[in-house]
């Protein structure tokens, strides 16, 4: 489902706050080169990630699996939404030794929705995480996880590898997940979480954006719900809108209020809470597994 909107609303510009530094450092300038040069594919480069410099330069990225477009249409995501590729069976492979050939020390693996295989994609991030292992075994993980359907039979398969961090985002408070996220479920996305935990997993974690409406009480809620499924490490940012296609933001959360959040997470009693404009799932994800 394609949002509409309205093309004489005008774009609300952005505070000073969210000013991003150029990435610079010789880490950085390193894997940039090693990037280009083999031509290697890191959701830090195409999402243009704001966080890149940092990340790299702590030796942290993130690689997407099973292809890059999606079999859902969210309204705050800019990945292309449609009919997939065939699953290329050598990708865990690939992704490994990109991990390798950068000296990663901890990746970050998400991927697009796949519900038009009966798996969901899941013996492919089962066997991305092995091949890591076995080619790159000093790369610590975390796998941010589609909600596969709350399909516990696929879900099994991440929790058998184990991964240091298991991650599956909500995204958003519940009274806007449905506009927000169109297929996925709130409390099903609650319930992954949950699973995950009571499997044995150590740290689970998700991430919610701020300025699509939501009220303060609801992202106490939201984060309270979190709580409940034993949740170690959330992630709070703003949401910043890919096109004109997309949802529009609504408000641009102030640093106070981003700071706020996370001294009520941590006296709620996440593990980490990483609070802030800029903030990305994968936002200081060396930390989490801590």
């Amino acid at each position: 489902m394609e949002t509409v909107l309205d093309s004489n609303i005008q774009p609300t510009p952005k505070p000073k706050w969210l000013r991003v530094k150029l990435p610079t450092g010789k880490k950085y300038t390193e894997l940039r080169g090693l990037v280009d040069k083999y031509k290697l594919h890191t959701i830090c480069t195409s999402g243009s990630c704001p966080n890149m410099g940092e990340c790299w330069g702590e030796g942290t990225a993130t690689f997407m699996i099973l292809g890059n477009v999606c079999t859902r249409s969210c309204g705050f995501c800019g990945v292309k939404t449609g009919r997939p590729e065939t699953v290329d069976w050598d990708e865990p492979e690939k992704v490994a030794r990109s991990i390798k050939l950068m000296n990663i020390k901890h990746a970050v693996i998400t991927s697009v929705d796949r519900d038009d295989i009966k798996d969901g994609g899941s013996i492919i991030w089962a066997e991305t995480v092995k091949a890591v292992r076995r080619i790159s075994p000093g790369t610590t993980m975390e796998t941010l996880i589609p909600d596969f359907q709350g399909m516990e039979r696929n879900i099994d398969r991440i929790i058998e590898v184990m991964p240091e961090v298991v991650s599956h985002n909500m995204e958003t408070v519940r009274r806007l997940t449905r506009e927000v996220r169109i297929q996925a479920k709130y409390d099903r996305s609650l319930e992954v979480l949950r699973y995950l935990k009571e499997k044995g997993v150590k740290r689970t974690k998700s991430g919610i954006m701020l300025g699509l409406g939501e009220t303060e009480e609801e992202v106490i809620q939201t984060m309270k719900d979190l709580r409940a499924v034993n949740l170690d490490i959330i992630t709070i940012g703003q949401y910043l809108q890919p096109s004109k296609k997309h949802l529009p933001v609504k408000e641009f959360i102030t640093p106070e209020q981003f700071k706020k959040y996370e001294e009520i997470g941590l006296e709620m009693g996440f593990r980490h809470v990483e609070s802030g404009a800029l903030v990305r799932s994968s936002y200081k994800a060396q930390k989490h597994i801590l």
